[in-house]
């Protein structure tokens, strides 16, 4: 089991920050919230540097306690792990657990504490080997995270239907996904980073995520969804495949929205070489629409594209792609505003609230790329 009632001597330096934050120079990758979150040794899973440290204090809600699981833990081995170690600490009830190396290890996946405030701290000497540490954290409300380990794979054991609880900060860990979110991951793909690609979770928030494992397909076909670009992969005798709630109990959650009027703050106009005309109107911009797009006038500002849905509709996600006839054009980034009546807009801030959410677009004029909306836009006019 855990080590306990160890000293918390080397945990103080870190006692003193905010809650959901990290210090020190041997941080990599990481992200904190109040629900759940992701944390890395710097270079993960690259060798950790010398002569570094880090320390995150984690803060769950007041009466919830703080679950822990070790994806990595890959410390060189030494003596009572005095060269580089990893020490997690309850400042509440002075109880200390580790300290942790390649030689000492957790004895279990999975830490479940009764403190809703926990230090973890890492520190490394000189050193050769080791690619550090991957941990993630949830709190007492979502226990599901046990049910697999969020970077891995699932339980192969696992058939059909089942739940696991993804903590926030997978979508930039190491590892790759194969697939996209219509046909489904190769089973190989790293679970909750697949999660992220099918917008079936919001990154900054994480979530629990209902998927199936299914029978394998001959070829995985690669996308860019939701930031992150999967690979193309070969056959595999499992695949996974994500569930929207809504999905389970309405199959038409995922339809195309019909659009009713397409309006744009301008159109180009264009004389060809042969001085014929072409109109690069609103109404091209259907995702359906062979040959040209919608495209502003050119050296248009703050140029916007707006689709008028009839009725109030819920919006979970929006899917582009640029124009590929004659001219290469795609757009690489955008904003999305919304409105109940056409003339109060509201921008749309995703699950983080705090500033205007910038979509990745494009990258050529050939791929779609998916976004997805968490939460949903419910609305009639979406720009």
């Amino acid at each position: 089991g855990p080590h306990q009632g160890g000293k918390l001597r080397q945990g103080t330096a870190c006692l003193s920050t905010l809650p959901g934050v990290s210090a020190g120079n041997g941080c990599g990758h990481t992200l904190l919230t109040p629900h759940s979150g992701t944390l890395s040794s710097k270079n993960y899973p690259g060798t950790y540097p010398n002569h570094t440290m880090c320390c995150w204090r984690l803060q769950a809600p007041p009466g919830s306690s703080l679950l822990l699981a070790f994806g990595d833990v890959d410390l060189e081995p030494s003596e009572h792990c005095a060269h580089s170690s990893l020490l997690l600490a309850d400042p509440q009830t002075g109880t200390a657990y580790g300290p942790y190396c390649r030689n000492s290890v957790p004895s279990a996946p999975l830490l479940v504490t009764n403190s809703s405030t926990v230090t973890v701290l890492f520190n490394s000497t000189s050193h050769r080997s080791g690619r550090g540490l991957l941990v993630s954290y949830a709190t007492s409300q979502h226990p599901g995270m046990g049910g697999s380990i969020p970077w891995g794979s699932p339980d192969p054991s696992l058939t059909m239907c089942f739940s696991v609880y993804c903590p926030a900060g997978c979508k930039d860990i190491h590892g790759d996904i194969w697939g996209n979110p219509s046909q489904g991951y190769r089973d190989t793909s790293v679970l909750c980073k697949a999660a992220v690609h099918a917008g079936v979770i919001a990154d900054e928030l994480g979530g629990q995520v209902t998927l199936s494992r299914e029978k394998g397909i001959t070829v995985y076909e690669s996308a860019f969804a939701n930031g992150l670009l999967s690979k193309r992969g070969s056959l595999s005798e499992k695949r996974l495949v994500f569930h929207k709630v809504c999905c389970l109990l309405s199959p038409a959650c995922d339809d195309v929205l019909e659009v009713v009027t397409f309006n744009a703050s301008s159109w180009w106009h264009e004389v060809d070489v042969l001085g014929q005309d072409r109109a690069w109107v609103a109404e091209r911009a259907a995702l359906s629409t062979n040959g040209h797009s919608w495209a502003a006038e050119p050296g248009a500002e703050a140029a916007w594209l707006e689709l008028d849905l009839g009725t109030r509709r819920n919006v979970t996600g929006i899917i582009t792609k640029g124009s590929s006839e004659q001219h290469d054009y795609y757009v690489t980034s955008y904003h999305v505003s919304s409105s109940r009546d056409g003339k109060n807009w509201r921008p749309y801030r995703g699950s983080s609230g705090q500033e205007d959410k910038v979509f990745e677009g494009n990258a050529d004029s050939q791929g779609e790329v998916s976004n997805a909306f968490i939460p949903p836009i419910i609305a009639r006019y979406i720009r």
